[in-house]
């Protein structure tokens, strides 16, 4: 059976040509930190995220408005026990017009579940390219990663209910997290537990709540059980950050400190990614979330 590369889809209210220099500005989108022409046939850049990944791309395919794909000549992960999984694999743009609007259909050819790194680079791209290159297409403006900025976890978002229904299902965090939890979440500088078995456990503050934008807590506790370091957690931030998009809501979720260097990151971000994705939108949007159930 063949096994799908990644993919991810946009649309967006812009020109094929807007969308074109866009993904070709790849400092205005991915990172800061590369070096190289991005542009023209046969250009090479280098990417570079200190010691945690570093590779080569080559543009093999520039049809003006209509497509751009770049080869990795070249990668580098040191969280993985295969260090080259990129090699070889192709990165593609397909821009087409639809209904009035542009689509760009960006294919990662190559990344597949077998890889190692597959759930921590798909939810990088998603990121990048639902948020970031959007942001650049359609407000001049992309969050690509500075030369100074740790690669925090983080994944988005957007349900078609207002900002304050966001908020409150958030804030219901038996009702999309864990059933096991003991303490308040609601207000600021309530403070929380929650258990997973002899797993994980970690106690939460709530530090910044403002109504309907932003929600923050502080890990003052943890116990990871399957790491050596099992207090990895304490002292990161859990961030939600909610802005109004077009009558819907999107839900910046950011764990500042959970990055691809500690030993939790491939676990915790892919457990993030399913309460997010999942639990906590299915709260959003339905009013019915999948908690971990609490225990017997």
């Amino acid at each position: 059976m063949t096994t799908p590369d990644f993919s991810n889809t946009i649309l967006v209210d812009a020109s094929p040509s807007s969308v074109f220099n866009a993904i070709n500005n790849v400092k205005g989108w991915w990172s800061q930190e590369v070096e190289g022409g991005t542009s023209n046939l046969n250009d090479v850049f280098h990417y570079h995220f200190r010691d945690v990944h570093t590779c080569t791309m080559k543009l093999i395919e520039v049809i003006e408005n209509q497509k751009v794909v770049w080869e990795v000549l070249d990668n580098h992960f040191s969280f993985t026990k295969d260090k080259n999984e990129w090699k070889g694999n192709k990165i593609i743009f397909e821009i087409s017009e639809k209904d009035g609007q542009t689509e760009l259909v960006f294919t990662h050819k190559g990344l597949v579940p077998e890889y190692e790194c597959y759930d921590i680079c798909n939810n990088a791209w998603t990121e990048y390219i639902q948020n970031s290159l959007k942001s650049l297409i359609t407000a001049g403006k992309g969050q690509p990663n500075s030369k100074e900025e740790n690669l925090n976890f983080t994944t988005t978002i957007l349900v078609d209910k207002t900002p304050m229904e966001a908020f409150n299902a958030i804030n219901n965090v038996k009702g999309w997290w864990t059933e096991n939890l003991e303490g308040d979440t609601e207000k600021l500088n309530d403070a929380f537990e929650v258990r997973f078995g002899d797993v994980h456990y970690s106690k939460q503050k709530l530090e910044e709540v403002i109504t309907g934008e932003k929600v923050v807590w502080l890990i003052t506790d943890s116990t990871l059980s399957f790491i050596e370091h099992k207090a990895e957690w304490t002292g990161t931030r859990i961030v939600f950050d909610l802005t109004e998009q077009h009558g819907k809501t999107q839900v910046r979720f950011t764990q500042e400190g959970l990055i691809p260097t500690i030993e939790c990151f491939g676990a915790c971000s892919t457990a993030w990614t399913g309460y997010i994705q999942e639990s906590l939108k299915n709260l959003i949007s339905t009013g019915k979330g999948e908690p971990t159930p609490k225990e017997g």
